[in-house]
């Protein structure tokens, strides 16, 4: 019993290891996101600079924070602490369709602090939102925005930006 237990673990363990072998994978290198080949960590963007992640190439438009509703006085969404606002284009740079999804985004306060998107605020943000979140072909592009709610006290520094919950993402200063 204990044989065939072990060379069970062991076939799961090299189908696993040849799942991902010879797995060509549309992430971006460090070179395309900004750093030189060889360089640890890939060098950081700008705002107005475009930044590659997998299939997606972002260009953070501005940000602005400090807001503290959205919406109409009808219906909307009010800040627990304040909302940033960061206006976003994302151009499809694959071969295939991709879906953009703003829960994929981080913010990062100076100290490191992770901020999550509010993707309920989001919907009072984008007028066109049902454009935003479908999916983008390649070559097209959208422009958007992705809220976040952090404490009024807070300043983001940077973002991190992905095609999608799983790639590597890039970053993007904001001072």
């Amino acid at each position: 019993m204990r044989k065939i237990t072990t060379l069970a673990l062991l076939a799961t363990g090299l189908v696993a290891l040849g799942c991902g072998a010879g797995s060509t994978d549309d992430t971006t290198s460090k070179a395309d996101a900004g750093g030189a080949k060889g360089d640890d960590k890939p060098k950081t963007a700008k705002i107005g600079q475009p930044a590659r992640d997998g299939k997606f190439e972002f260009t953070v438009k501005s940000a602005k924070c400090g807001v503290a509703k959205l919406g109409s006085s009808l219906v909307g969404a009010k800040a627990q602490g304040q909302f940033c606002l960061v206006t976003i284009n994302v151009k499809n740079i694959g071969k295939e369709s991709q879906m953009f999804d703003g829960s994929s985004q981080k913010a990062y306060a100076a100290n490191g602090t992770e901020y999550s998107s509010d993707s309920g605020a989001a919907i009072y943000a984008n007028q066109n939102a049902e454009t935003f979140l479908n999916d983008i072909n390649p070559g097209n592009q959208v422009t958007g925005v992705v809220v976040f709610d952090i404490p009024k006290n807070v300043k983001l520094a940077k973002l991190e930006l992905h095609d999608s919950p799983f790639s590597g993402g890039v970053t993007v200063a904001l001072s």
